[in-house]
């Protein structure tokens, strides 16, 4: 029977000192080889989030990747293309209570071999710089060029207004790296700020949680408070995450909305990572998941052609006659959450862009 779930059997207490080490344990040791770019990956974002989030570990709960962090020159030197994973694992370890004093060494390194100069994307040129001003490295030829780029971007709220998920995504990393997660005002201007809400729209409107949270914490990391229609729902989407049984190697699962909706209860000082773990290969899913109107909206619109107008109220009884009473209350919550829907809409009903 294939379609049986076999749930770990929870431990009857765990403190979060415990939980934390069965987290780190199962994904550094139990999901995926070390050998294994998803490896690095699912490491690199556990504790990036455990150390912009402020968690107080202990030496010994890190030793599950001591032997990494053994053999990391080794590891950055030969697989160059990975080095802002590498590098980042490094530093997060040490701040997070590994006795050591090698990022420093390795980031001048990766200055030296103008990794950070090689990327083709501004955004992964940030993320390199970002990290490597962490000891005081400097990692691009003209940050300030750099900046003015990615401010210039961000800017323009209009590509937030279109169903975009990765402009979505570069939007709440340029916000990670212009605030140095959370520790400094990011300075952003009121394009971007709308931009965050509107990107923030049609996630919520997609019923994505895994952007919707990102979008939360870079709102607040900018100053802003997320509404509350979206992060109650995110609340609820967070508890109702379920860890299963898994096994060594495993195809993708729901771990990074896993992540990300823990990271902003972690944000925002709500408890977080609740979920009972046990020690072994686990997989997580999520108990709760709908459908969001987002497509359906779009197709309706595409359908209208010469019909279709920007204006919010005329357009309001149309698209919510089409939908399903659960897409008409998750349209109607994400009108509510946004003083800013109706200019939102007009992007998105791309009116008036015919080609002459």
């Amino acid at each position: 029977m294939s379609n049986v779930i076999s749930l770990k059997a929870p431990a009857p207490q765990a403190s979060s000192e415990q939980q934390r080490s069965v987290l780190i344990g199962n994904f550094s040791q139990h999901r995926r080889q070390q050998d294994d770019v998803f490896w690095l990956k699912e490491n690199a974002e556990l504790l990036n989030i455990l150390e912009c989030t402020g968690a107080e570990l202990s030496e010994d709960q890190l030793l599950p990747l001591i032997g990494f962090y053994n053999q990391i020159e080794d590891r950055i030197c030969f697989f160059q293309q990975y080095y802002r994973f590498i590098l980042s694992i490094c530093m997060d370890l040490e701040d997070l209570g590994l006795a050591g004093h090698k990022s420093e060494a390795i980031a001048q390194w990766v200055a030296r071999q103008g990794l950070a100069e090689g990327e083709l994307s501004d955004l992964q040129r940030a993320e390199a710089h970002r990290l490597l001003q962490r000891r005081g490295v400097s990692g691009v030829d003209d940050p300030s060029a750099l900046n003015a780029r990615l401010h210039g971007f961000i800017n323009r709220s209009e590509t937030f207004t279109l169903p975009n998920r990765k402009a979505a995504y570069e939007l709440t990393h340029i916000v990670f790296y212009l605030s140095e997660y959370g520790r400094r005002d990011p300075r952003l201007e009121q394009g971007a700020l709308i931009s965050l809400e509107y990107a923030g729209l049609l996630a919520y409107l997609d019923q994505n949680s895994d952007l919707l949270a990102e979008i939360c914490i870079a709102m607040l990391y900018a100053g802003l408070q997320p509404p509350q229609e979206w992060t109650g729902w995110l609340q609820r989407q967070t508890a109702g995450f379920v860890i299963a049984d898994g096994e060594l190697g495993q195809g993708q699962d729901a771990y990074h909305d896993y992540f990300v909706c823990n990271w902003l209860m972690a944000t925002t000082e709500q408890p977080h990572f609740t979920q009972l773990l046990t020690p072994g290969p686990m997989r997580i899913r999520q108990s709760c998941n709908r459908v969001g109107p987002l497509r359906q909206m779009s197709q309706m619109l595409f359908d209208m052609q010469d019909k279709r107008s920007a204006d919010w109220p005329v357009m309001r009884r149309h698209l919510q006659a089409g939908l399903s009473k659960e897409g008409h209350d998750i349209l109607c919550a994400a009108e509510n959450s946004s003083r800013n829907f109706e200019s939102f809409f007009a992007g998105f009903a791309r009116v008036g862009a015919a080609i002459d």
